[in-house]
């Protein structure tokens, strides 16, 4: 078995415990949680022998470790339950509500990194002029606001003031432009940071002098000698966000009303509903595990150094 593949399957093996762990700590957490879900869904005339029935109906009456392994197996299955609130499949109502995350997720992690790696490399480059020294204080102003104050802010300004973009639902793709906005600036900030600060470290390395040296013309040495090796943690950063943006979408969609699962994530943990929430950090979790495994393994594969570190634990 090569390097490489003998390090992927310990990182997939490790990434199964991790999920284990977290579905596990979760489900702990949220047994703890005061109230009973049974109890806040149901009329206060429901007599306490029907409620008893419903617990047991749902399992609930079962010590938790039972109730846990349960629905693990089933899990294992591709079942996730049934809502109780709802009484839906939590796949289905997960999968109704999965591709608007997705597509928010996946357009801010997109834009932010078409626009930082250029402005990064740029700022770079022209260290300490007021081009680097605006961007550098954009940066850090837009990394400080809070999403959901950032997000109130334009509401105010594009919708209520300007009424240009509406104020809240899913209606178009008009309706996307303000939480895109939302979630991409702070990510942009920390993005175009990292970028600016990597790119400096390489552009005083040897192999650059030397490019220069050589007479290569600035663009060629920042393209071709410069931003190759700086992207490399860029790179990683990519895979590593989107599990991040996912599970942060729950304040920008409860901002913006955005039909997605972190709207669906927090109205479950508000009603108790244990299935619904289950199922949608399980899936958080497992694209957590998988982009950090993705990660891992660009960069073993980007930077010689890693390899060099793998064989000699071989």
């Amino acid at each position: 078995m090569s390097d490489m593949m003998e390090y992927t399957v310990r990182r997939l093996t490790m990434g199964v415990f991790v999920v284990l762990a977290v579905t596990a700590l979760l489900f702990a957490i949220m047994q703890l949680m005061p109230g009973d879900p049974i109890e806040l869904v149901a009329s206060p005339r429901v007599s306490p022998e029907k409620i008893a029935e419903l617990k047991r109906l749902w399992g609930l009456d079962q010590p938790t470790h039972v109730q846990y392994f349960y629905w693990l197996g089933h899990v294992l299955k591709g079942d996730f339950g049934n809502s109780i609130t709802t009484g839906q499949k939590v796949g289905v109502l997960i999968g109704a509500r999965l591709p608007y995350t997705l597509l928010l997720a996946g357009s801010s992690l997109l834009l932010q990194y078409i626009i930082a790696i250029p402005l990064g490399l740029w700022a770079a480059y022209k260290e300490n002029s007021r081009f680097d020294k605006t961007v550098v204080v954009s940066s850090v102003v837009f990394w400080s606001i809070p999403t959901f104050w950032l997000g109130i802010l334009l509401m105010l300004l594009f919708s209520i003031k300007l009424k240009l973009l509406p104020v809240s639902g899913f209606k178009g793709f008009a309706s996307i432009i303000l939480p895109i906005m939302t979630a991409t600036l702070p990510s942009l900030a920390s993005t175009l940071r990292l970028t600016r600060t990597e790119v400096l470290e390489v552009i005083k390395e040897k192999h650059v002098v030397t490019a220069y040296a050589k007479g290569l013309t600035d663009k060629k040495v920042l393209i071709f000698h410069v931003l190759r090796n700086a992207l490399i943690p860029v790179t990683v950063m990519f895979f590593l966000s989107l599990p991040w943006l996912i599970g942060g979408s729950v304040i920008i969609e409860s901002v913006f009303a955005w039909p997605g699962i972190g709207q669906l994530l927090w109205k479950s943990i508000s009603s108790q509903d244990y299935p619904v929430v289950q199922g949608i950090i399980f899936i958080i979790a497992i694209l957590t595990v998988l982009s950090n495994i993705v990660g891992d393994i660009l960069t073993a594969y980007l930077d010689p150094r890693v390899r060099l570190e793998m064989k000699g634990e071989n």
